[in-house]
């Protein structure tokens, strides 16, 4: 998570290979509506934008766009 002052600006769930989005990462989205979502995997290779908006992507992606 990252965070400015007291409001989260980026939320990260990293695992291992491919897998749908943690439950615990769908609860912030919820609760943190308009915060950017990610779940990134070490070795998968699906790259999609889930109806609650978070992208699962290789962590290649976001690393890509963080710099």
């Amino acid at each position: 998570m990252v965070v400015e002052g007291r409001r989260p600006l980026l939320f990260v769930e990293s695992k291992w290979s491919d897998a749908e989005p943690d439950r615990s990462l769908r609860y912030l989205v919820e609760r943190f509506p308009g915060t950017e979502s990610w779940q990134v995997s070490a070795t998968g290779v699906k790259d999609y934008l889930t109806p609650q908006g978070i992208r699962v992507a290789p962590a290649l992606a976001l690393l890509r766009r963080l710099i």
